[in-house]
């Protein structure tokens, strides 16, 4: 839909063009703010305008109402010049996916649009130059509710090809949605990797004041720069302010808020590091020093693996027919790991099938145990097993990767538990 006759020609007799600063008089109220782009979804008496706090509202626009140009829009920024490697600062390649953090506000509009280039992002947050060579390797740009299999086995393969090309490290711009998956995923196709892989993404768009995506980026930066860890983490905030920054190993993380700084949270055991806004690193536990060894993917995954919450009530005639063409069920279990009396049936049936069928907790935090009560057991008898403290997303990408790097059901369960990315332990703290 476009802007009614009247209204358009209104903005055009005052001139007012997309960006334009407007002071809008209407329905007895002032707004002033930057106009952005008629959408879709807008009725064609409606103005959008952009206030100051970086929120966007939308103004109806009556035949009594005032619409004035206040400024023009800003200009439109010249492209710049290949950018030039510094000596002595390591390579940084930039894989970027989509999301939140792969997108700037458009100085002009203040709309948000994709970062397209390695010069959008710089030209955005150019902090990031100061302690890498940062270069660019095209590849998706998706919400990342839509990633899924294929997109991970192509992102480990061009993760690993780009260390063998001599990257220092390799950071992908990722929407949080699904991150937590996406990490796990490329810490098993991508093992003992020689260098830093971080994903990074951010809770709130460029055009807020609240942000977290520049801070996120200069932290995610200093840490594949000056962090001297292999491994595949996440680095987002660890506090609501921009005065730490939490390094979390790739099978451990999860997203635990809809839109807080700090949503993510390391599950049973500390981030691996901190980052203060200097980009001074602390680290938690003894790292794993980057190599000179090559990246090796291995991305074979088995797609007919399911993810099953329990819930009180649970009919097993529902799922019986998915589970017994699945060959692998993850179930998100009460406490320990327990399902309901009913269910038991149906997980033998499965095994006895040659589906491998593995239970974690709904807690999240603590340990899954299927030996303390008489429900436990019956699901060990049954064939089920229990992966300790596995997060229930991790567990389902790991059996997908198991399974299809295993010879057989029984291979796959071995794999299944024995820690493989610190993705699993027995040890408890105090405070995870």
């Amino acid at each position: 839909m476009t802007y009614s006759v009247s209204l358009s020609k209104l903005l055009e007799n005052i001139g007012a063009t997309e960006g334009s600063k407007l002071s809008v008089d209407s329905n007895g109220k002032t707004y002033i703010g930057r106009l952005m782009p008629h959408h879709s979804f807008s009725g064609g008496d409606i103005l959008i305008l952009k206030l100051s706090s970086g929120y966007n509202i939308g103004i109806r626009i009556y035949a009594d109402s005032e619409v004035k140009v206040l400024e023009p829009p800003a200009p439109v920024p010249k492209k710049e010049a290949p950018l030039e490697k510094k000596k002595g600062l390591p390579n940084i390649v930039l894989i970027g996916t989509g999301g939140t953090i792969a997108s700037n506000a458009d100085n002009r509009t203040g709309a948000v649009r994709p970062a397209l280039s390695v010069s959008d992002l710089i030209e955005a947050v150019p902090e990031i130059r100061e302690s890498a060579n940062i270069s660019a390797r095209p590849f998706l740009s998706l919400f990342s509710e839509n990633m899924n299999v294929e997109h991970w086995q192509e992102l480990a393969e061009a993760t690993a090809e780009e260390i063998n090309n001599g990257a220092d490290a390799v950071m992908i711009l990722h929407g949080t949605d699904t991150m937590g998956y996406t990490a796990a995923a490329l810490s098993f196709m991508l093992g003992d990797v020689p260098k830093p892989v971080v994903l990074v993404g951010a809770q709130r768009s460029p055009d807020r004041p609240s942000s977290d995506a520049p801070s996120n980026l200069i932290a995610a930066t200093r840490f594949c720069a000056k962090g001297g860890a292999a491994g595949v983490f996440v680095v987002m905030h660890d506090t609501l302010e921009d005065d730490s920054f939490a390094v979390h190993i790739g099978t451990r993380v999860r997203k635990m808020h809809t839109s807080r700084r700090d949503a993510f949270k390391s599950i049973n055991a500390a981030p691996i590091a901190f980052l203060d806004e200097e980009g001074k690193i602390k680290f938690t536990k003894k790292k794993r020093d980057p190599t000179t060894e090559k990246a090796v993917a291995k991305t074979k995954m088995e797609r007919s693996v399911i993810l099953l919450q329990f819930y009180p009530g649970m009919d097993p005639s529902l799922f019986e027919g998915i589970m017994m063409r699945s060959k692998g069920t993850v179930i998100v279990g009460t406490g320990l790991g327990h399902v309901s009396e009913e269910m038991i049936p149906l997980i033998k049936k499965a095994c006895d099938n040659g589906s491998v069928v593995v239970v974690t907790s709904q807690c999240l935090g603590g340990m899954t145990s299927l030996h303390v009560y008489n429900t436990g057991r019956d699901m060990l008898s049954a064939g089920a097993i229990s992966v300790k403290d596995m997060l229930p997303e991790t567990a389902y990408v790991k059996l997908m990767w198991a399974l299809a790097n295993s010879k057989d059901a029984e291979e796959a369960k071995k794999l299944m538990m024995t820690p493989l990315a610190e993705e699993m332990g027995d040890r408890r703290t105090a405070d995870v």
